[in-house]
This record gives structure tokens, sequence and C-alpha cells, in this order.
């Protein structure tokens, strides 16, 4: 790999993670000493990441992570919830029996909140290789990981997050998905991506790193 790509994929993951968190600000030098790297790589990266909308440039003062808007987290999830619901029915319809049976190992969850959000993150990038395309793949991936903060600043705010609920939903989609029933699984994850919204969203509002939508 580049070296510009080995930066630009550090800083996005320290970004999505929230080690480098929403509206912090940054300068190339502080960076380039960050990732033991010199500025133009670094520079490389934070083009590359205002054009994902994660970074803004602020003229003669540096860059800046973005916040996170309740307008963009609402339109990221409803992408999602359009894009992810084809990934399940492809693979339903193409993937081999192993691939849906491999599905069995994120039937279960014991860990932490951070062993949560990868687990998570693992289970739905599953889900979508196992479809086959790897154009829907890898735009439903780029979803999942750019969630990811907004899975950390909400549950930063819900008390006691227990994950129990939702891993028995992965439990329902999985079972639909190896009967290869496309309506009952279609129902479930248009479902389980619904519920998501409805627990990131009021949690986001309460969060001092969230910038409401403006009107146009």
């Amino acid at each position: 790999m580049l070296l510009r790509d080995n930066v630009y994929e550090s800083l996005r993951a320290d970004i999505l993670s929230c080690r480098l968190a929403p509206g912090d600000d940054m300068r190339e030098q502080e960076l380039a000493e960050r990732y033991a790297v010199s500025r133009q790589p670094v520079r490389e990266a934070l083009l590359r990441l205002e054009r994902e909308h994660l970074v803004t440039v602020q003229p003669r003062q540096g860059y800046r992570v973005n916040p996170i808007s309740l307008s963009d987290a609402r339109d990221l999830l409803r992408f999602r919830l359009a894009l992810e619901p084809a990934c399940v029915a492809e693979a339903i319809e193409h993937a081999p029996d192993k691939t849906l049976q491999a599905l069995d190992g994120f039937r279960s969850f014991a860990g932490n909140r951070e062993d949560f959000i990868t687990y998570n993150r693992a289970f739905h990038s599953a889900l979508a290789h196992a479809s086959g395309n790897r154009r829907m793949a890898g735009a439903l991936c780029d979803l999942i990981g750019q969630a990811d903060r907004l899975v950390r600043v909400s549950l930063a705010n819900v008390r006691d997050h227990d994950p129990t609920q939702l891993v028995a939903e992965h439990g329902e989609l999985i079972e639909a998905m190896q009967r290869r029933d496309r309506r009952r699984a279609a129902t479930l994850i248009k479902a389980h991506i619904q519920q998501t919204e409805k627990r990131v969203l009021p949690a986001l509002k309460r969060n001092a790193v969230i910038v409401e939508e403006k009107n146009t």
C-alpha cells in the first residue's frame, strides 16, 4: 500500500472511532508528527476526507473534523435502508450455503461496548460481502464504517446499553437468510435499520457535538 493510503486509512479510522472527535481542530504539522510522515501525504489524506464530508478545510487555520449533523445522520441511515436490504436479497439469491452458514458466528456476543461496535460492524459487513456484488458491498461497507461514529456518540448517551435485543435481531435475520426466505429477511432487515434510526437520532440530539441542520 502506498504511504499516502496508509495515512489516509489511519486518519480516517481515527475520525470514525472518535479518537479525533467531531469538532476537533487539526493541523498538518501535528498530524504529520502523529503519523510520523511528511506533510504531503497528510495534505492528500485530508483532501480525500474533505470529499467524504468528514473534514472541513479552514483557510489559514487548518482543518476541522466535521460535527455530526442530524440531517447527515438521517441521510446515512436512509441510504443504508435502501442498500442493505438489496445486499441481503442478493445473498439469499446467490450466496453459497457455506457463506450463509458462516453467519452463525454472529448469533452470540460477549464483551464491552467497544467490542459490540466491532461485532456489529463485522456482522453488517459480512451481510454486504455475502451479496457477492462488489460494488454494492463496497458502498455498504463504507456506510457502515461512517456509521461507527454515530453509534459511538449515541451509545455514550444511552445508559445501561444492553446489546441483547440487537443480537437477537441479528439471529432472526440469519435464520431467514439461511432458509432463503426473501420476504421475511427483507422485513427483518428493514425493521432493524428503522429501529436503529429510532435509537440513534434521539441519542445524537442529546450530544454537544451534534449540529442542527440548516434550512435552505
